[in-house]
């Protein structure tokens, strides 16, 4: 064995067994005989799980191998700064290097500055996609990717209508999609309607379809239709000359064709609207205009133009329920506007459910986030006397009202009495309270729980009996 390996083997169990340990190997590389260096670096990388390397549930390295005169590290947790994050190269090899520290739940965007190229981490396998092109993700080792946006075999699939609609006001026509979902052929009921603007980024970037099949499958909200419409001149429909035009546009053109085409609820807590950054903006601004057309809305990293504070400022407060969120490392302009926001909704006595995320300005952030607002907007519709049927064995239906305040109600059906246990867990299943543990007959039944002393947040409840357990999605607020 030569003198060699055993310096490279050593750091890389010191690498791999203890924390901190990089900044170890570091010291071992320059230390080393120059010739031994870059083979320390290359079997150390070799033994790397993932890039970037985290250390700790805090702790993480970017790595960047190859021949440059600069490196830097730009993304949402340096606001997308070229200069404020460089990487320093280890010794005389090849290897580039940062390290940060970050929250244990952090998802940001980020790219690589190699000279004056901006680049994706060749070694990281994760990207998401945004309105420049893709970038690559950085999972801190307590995210939880959202399972809701994929697609799951065996769930229904909706369908999607694409159609064209023209306006006069805004002088032309553009692409418009419509879900229905699925058996709505088969049905006579009437739908609830979400509107996404920016909506064929929301359809592409965010997979909301497939956000829709699953909670509709989960029934965690009821079979609803969504429209999505997308911004020809962005800027000024959103939030500038054309905002009313627009507001004309989506009120007395979209939704009369959608009204007339489809089976739709007209009652306003049956409508809801949901935009990012400028989207929450015109979204905003629409509820505000028209609340007995729309009485929810949600508005993700939102710009907020002071018209619309100005109007939700006035008592009393407009009907209408508001969704916000926010990352931390979002836009610097847009956070103290929709903090203010928030802080105004609170003062008038609105409806409204306000989060955070250590994430920044994207569509990793709100893809992640939309069934949440849908939740808050659309699970109090589902029929409080449906329960499941008691011919599958083991059946726990969907909590309400989801969003829950003091009190639930969880509807279940076994074909046999059970001893069953119901927690309340995190979303990464730590159990923080039981909320029942006992006996139930056989049969559709509902169980009433207490939520008394509950933080608000996003929480599992964890039903578990004789022959298998059951996860329920539950906000509270």
């Amino acid at each position: 064995m030569t003198r060699a390996f055993i310096v490279a083997a050593a750091c890389l169990i010191t690498l791999q067994a203890q924390a901190q340990s990089f900044q170890d190997f570091i010291i071992r590389v320059n230390i080393a005989p120059e010739q031994r260096r870059q083979y320390m670096v290359d079997s150390m990388l070799a033994t790397v799980p993932a890039y970037p390397f985290t250390e700790n549930d805090t702790l993480v390295w970017f790595f960047y191998k190859g021949s440059a005169l600069e490196v830097a590290v730009a993304g949402d947790m340096n606001y997308w700064s070229d200069v404020q994050s460089p990487l320093q190269r280890l010794s005389t090899t090849d290897l580039w290097y940062r390290r940060e520290t970050l929250a244990p739940d952090t998802r940001v965007d980020y790219k690589f500055i190699v000279d004056d190229s901006w680049i994706l981490d060749p070694r990281n396998p994760f990207t998401v996609s945004g309105g420049f092109g893709p970038n690559s993700e950085l999972r801190m080792p307590e995210y939880m990717p959202p399972e809701e946006i994929q697609h799951h075999t065996g769930v229904p699939q909706g369908r999607t209508i694409d159609t064209t609609i023209s306006s006069s006001t805004l002088h032309g026509s553009r692409p418009v999609k419509i879900y229905l979902p699925p058996g709505y052929a088969e049905s006579r009921d009437r739908y609830p309607v979400v509107l996404f603007h920016d909506g064929l980024d929301y359809y592409s970037l965010a997979n909301a379809t497939n956000i829709l099949d699953n909670l509709i499958f989960e029934q965690r909200i009821p079979p609803c239709i969504a429209v999505f419409v997308p911004a020809i001149d962005r800027a000024q429909e959103y939030a500038g000359a054309q905002i009313d035009a627009f507001t004309s546009f989506i009120v007395d053109t979209v939704m009369h064709h959608v009204d007339a085409q489809y089976r739709t609820r007209s009652e306003p807590h049956a409508r809801a609207m949901i935009g990012s950054s400028n989207g929450g903006n015109i979204a905003l601004y629409i509820a505000m205009k028209h609340p007995e057309m729309f009485g929810c809305v949600g508005a993700q990293s939102s710009n907020i133009i002071s018209a619309i504070s100005s109007a939700y400022a006035q008592s009393p407060a407009l009907p209408v329920r508001v969704y916000l969120d926010l990352g931390v490392y979002d836009i610097t302009l847009l956070v103290p506007l929709v903090q203010g926001f928030r802080d105004l909704l609170q003062t008038h006595g609105y409806d409204y459910l306000y989060q955070t995320f250590n994430e920044g300005h994207s569509w990793g952030s709100w893809r992640a986030h939309i069934d949440d607002a849908l939740e808050f907007f659309f699970a109090g519709l589902l029929s409080s006397s449906v329960v499941p049927s008691a011919s599958e064995g083991f059946n726990v239906g969907a909590a309400w009202p989801n969003p829950a305040a003091e009190h639930i109600t969880l509807p279940f059906a076994f074909d046999r009495a059970e001893h069953i246990r119901v927690a309340l867990v995190d979303v990464l299943g730590r159990e923080l309270r039981v909320l029942y543990d006992g006996f139930a007959e056989s049969g559709p039944q509902q169980l009433a729980l207490s939520l008394q002393g509950v933080t608000p947040g996003a929480y599992l409840l964890r039903v578990t009996g004789s022959r298998e357990t059951k996860a329920v999605r539950l906000s509270v607020r």
